[in-house]
């Protein structure tokens, strides 16, 4: 986990202790107690209460009800808590509930508090250029491309990124979460018609060290998320997933994303057609609203409180429609850098590799890179040529260096012949 360094949420659920504040069913609170116990084999109502991240006053309720129903017998006492397991009918009751769902977990949040707390955690961001200058510097970044991110970030809707490739389209990309100052509360799970929905992924959500006995525990503090997805996209990333074995589903990525970034990288080359994806989210890129469904038919409306990257080095004319691209409101074009540019990217990448240059190594690196009947500069050559010259340091057990003859030996292994 992270640290907390001033972050806080834009709202605080407040604990639930009664039914009509958690939700969710009692039911489904006991199935959840059901199932924990033939984990545990024996359990206490603080251990249930941590373990479900429910309040006491909620766990005590569900163990009387449990009690009556005699599915639990009391082993004992642990200073004032019971100690009990389940009784031969508890057994079998969970046993049963138990090849339903395997879930027993936090317990979810039901979908209308999603829906209240996604739009309360909606980013509000205010930036200029000088705040663009500082979040991008370590980026080489022109005036006049932070002058049209600006706009674009400030509406937190969707954005467009093209232009040849090499340019740093998906540098700026995954740059851009740090316009946000803030964190968000992200649910561990939710309810949907009795199904278990899991949205917390700590693969991709950040979760912050942040304890606040005032909160609902069954949300979780993190940095606002930042999914990045390439080629390996298709169809299904997009719609809920039921894991046949456990029988809880999956959140669909864009959930995950809900209150952060959801990145597109090279646009165009996923194993899903370009007019497929773009038709999947045509809807929710318009209304900020998504909808999905569970395996037996049961549609819902969930947010998608998302800013969405599309990041391609193709014509964003041969990809999409009028229609569409009409919903993305702002396109950026990352043009091939100039001179200039290149120059200061070559002399941040040599200091950062500490390799020694010979004074005029980046306009002989230039005139290596417009050879060949190559016309632009690309911001990546500096770096992939640097890293090259590394490579044949190592073999050749010595400290890398830059010299005429070892920038045309690099630039010979990374240019392709025409």
């Amino acid at each position: 986990m992270g640290t907390v360094s001033g972050l806080r949420p834009a709202f605080t659920p407040v604990i639930p202790n009664d039914f009509k504040s958690l939700g969710i069913s009692q039911n489904l609170v006991m199935d959840l107690v059901l199932r924990r116990m033939l984990i545990e084999g024996q359990s206490n109502l603080q251990t249930l209460s941590r373990v479900l991240r429910l309040s006491l006053p909620i766990v005590d309720a569900t163990f009387r009800t449990m009690r009556q129903q005699q599915l639990v017998e009391v082993k004992g006492m642990i200073g004032n808590d019971y100690n009990f397991a389940l009784s031969a009918a508890g057994k079998q009751l969970a046993a049963e509930r138990f090849q339903v769902t395997q879930y027993a977990g936090a317990a979810p949040i039901c979908l209308n508090d999603y829906h209240a707390a996604t739009k309360a955690q909606a980013a509000r961001v205010e930036v200029d250029r000088t705040t663009l200058k500082h979040i991008f510097s370590d980026l080489v970044v022109s005036d006049q491309l932070l002058d049209q991110l600006g706009p674009a970030l400030i509406s937190q809707t969707s954005i467009f990124v093209y232009g040849p490739t090499g340019n740093g389209k998906t540098s700026l990309a995954e740059r851009m979460l740090r316009i946000y100052k803030d964190a968000v509360l992200i649910p561990y799970a939710i309810e949907v018609d009795n199904q278990i929905i899991s949205v917390y992924d700590p693969v991709v959500h950040h979760a912050l060290d942040h304890q606040d006995p005032d909160c609902d525990p069954r949300w979780i503090l993190c940095k606002r998320p930042c999914i990045v997805v390439g080629g390996e996209l298709v169809p299904s990333m997009l719609e809920l997933r039921l894991d046949e074995s456990s029988g809880i589903y999956a959140a669909p990525l864009q959930v995950k994303a809900n209150n952060g970034i959801f990145i597109i990288d090279d646009f165009g080359r996923q194993l899903m057609s370009p007019r497929d994806l773009l038709n999947r989210w045509i809807v929710p890129l318009d209304r900020r609203v998504d909808y999905l469904m569970l395996r037996y038919g049961v549609k819902f409306q969930i947010p998608f409180e998302v800013l969405v990257v599309f990041s391609t080095n193709l014509d964003p004319g041969d990809l999409a429609d009028e229609a569409f691209l009409r919903r993305i409101h702002t396109k950026i074009f990352v043009e091939a850098v100039d001179a200039r540019s290149f120059d200061e990217i070559f002399a941040r990448v040599v200091k950062a590799k500490q390799i020694p240059a010979e004074m005029d190594s980046a306009e002989y690196l230039r005139k290596l890179c417009l050879t060949d009947g190559r016309s632009e500069l690309r911001a990546c050559y500096p770096l992939d040529i640097c890293n090259i010259l590394t490579s044949i340091g190592r073999y050749e057990r010595r400290p890398p260096r830059m010299t005429k003859p070892e920038l045309e030996r690099a630039t010979a292994l990374y240019f392709a012949k025409g």
